[in-house]
């Protein structure tokens, strides 16, 4: 497993990639729409549809669906030509959703192709539908309907769901971003949703980190210290009967390859070393403080830290941990509390903890520009991650191929053996 700080070149011809996660009821992620853009120059980003979707299928295949998805479902959007041309059946029928745009027509060769698709067991989306939709010869052939909860307001999409909603065919709300708005949709009777609002705790709610979790909170505040203190990093391990056990089973795998046996916690942190303790510890920490979450939140705090680290060599000369700060940034919604109650009492830089608390208003800090280049790319706002990373001084292949090497790396770190999982 690769843990410098160092990027892939086989990364760098990978189209740009980001994703939206679709959630049930419960808010366990189902799968993710997959947006794409070309391979970017130094100056912008540039691609038509089709495009876009063979960038698509080209990279879900170098990279793996496992790996871009996290072991759910793709959300490939599909215009009239790739439809038409079988070009998604490159893509294994039971990993990805076939999600037809909603500016193909419903003339007899979609219909056709639709059927051609339904043959080989895959799921067909339709996007953005619409009271009146000219798609409709298609509904038969759908599995899933979403709608734009922008463009259709709850009424009207009352209405069809009564209308379409059946154990065969769901339906999603798009562009769900609030708490309120989540549950508007639940009740208007949505059955999936799309967006980022589970990624903040609910409004006004305030409470205390639950012990065990305040626990590992300590740990991270341990190591975040330029002198670290071995005894008080044993003892606290030695207090989380589950951390230790992951300890150990993590120094027995086959990703070390150590031939001596592990005789005590002291010898097992002596194993792993100051640099590889300190990293082992920032994952299992934020892996065990997710269980009970759903696994896009702890994957993408992974993802964030690492893109975080992998372009800090790039920037001025800066002593801040930006690994840390990526990673914590999601602590708040894996915790259900109030970021403020995440940093408390954890020695942060200044810079780091005003981010991370966006306390400062209309004034920045020296990490601001990646904090929002990080967002951005994430949430594939691709004139924002142009805007940033000229900014930075950073190629857009550069910043691309970052974060595919921080998705890949972050899938490999959450796979159940890598930390001894049971």
């Amino acid at each position: 497993m690769t843990t410098s700080a160092q990027l892939s070149p086989a990364m760098e011809t990978i189209a740009c990639l980001a994703r939206q996660p679709i959630l049930t009821e419960d808010e366990k992620v189902v799968g993710y729409e997959l947006l794409f853009r070309e391979t970017a120059d130094d100056n912008r980003f540039a691609s038509d549809g089709e495009t876009a979707t063979g960038k698509a299928i080209d990279t879900l295949n170098v990279l793996g669906i496992d790996v871009v998805c996290d072991g759910g479902l793709a959300f490939v959007n599909c215009a009239r030509r790739m439809l038409l041309g079988d070009y998604v059946t490159m893509l294994p029928p039971h990993q990805i959703v076939v999600e037809i745009q909603d500016n193909v027509p419903a003339d007899e060769e979609a219909l056709e192709a639709c059927r051609r698709l339904k043959k080989e067991d895959y799921t067909i989306a339709l996007d953005n539908f619409v009271p009146f939709d000219p798609r409709e010869a298609l509904i038969r052939f759908a599995d899933i309907i979403k709608i734009d909860i922008r463009k259709v307001h709850f009424e009207q999409s009352a209405k069809l769901i009564e209308r379409y909603g059946s154990s065969q065919c769901r339906l999603t709300a798009l562009k769900v971003q609030s708490r309120e708005e989540f549950v508007e949709a639940r009740h208007a009777g949505f059955v999936l949703f799309q967006g980022y609002f589970f990624r903040r705790p609910e409004r006004m709610r305030a409470r205390q980190i639950p012990g065990n979790q305040s626990t590992y909170l300590r740990l991270l505040q341990t190591i975040s210290r330029k002198d670290l203190n071995f005894p008080e990093i044993e003892n606290l391990i030695k207090h989380e009967a589950s951390l230790c056990y992951r300890l150990l089973r993590y120094l027995n795998s086959p990703l070390l390859g150590l031939s001596c046996p592990v005789t005590s916690v002291r010898h097992a942190l002596n194993l792993l070393g100051e640099r590889e303790l300190v990293r082992w510890l920032r994952m299992a920490t934020t892996l065990i403080m997710g269980q009970n979450k759903c696994s896009d939140l702890v994957l993408s705090s992974l993802v964030r830290a690492r893109f975080c680290e992998l372009i800090a060599p790039k920037l001025e000369p800066c002593k801040t941990d930006l690994f840390l700060m990526g990673m914590l940034s999601l602590m708040d919604a894996i915790l259900e509390v109030p970021m403020g109650v995440v940093v408390d009492g954890i020695a942060l830089d200044p810079e780091i903890k005003a981010e991370l608390l966006q306390t400062k208003a209309g004034e920045e800090t020296h990490l601001s520009a990646l904090y929002v280049l990080m967002l951005a790319r994430e949430a594939g706002d691709w004139e924002k991650v142009a805007a940033q990373g000229k900014r930075l001084n950073l190629s857009l292949p550069f910043v691309n191929r970052a974060y595919n090497e921080a998705m890949a790396w972050a899938r490999q770190f959450t796979a159940p053996s890598a930390l001894g999982t049971p």
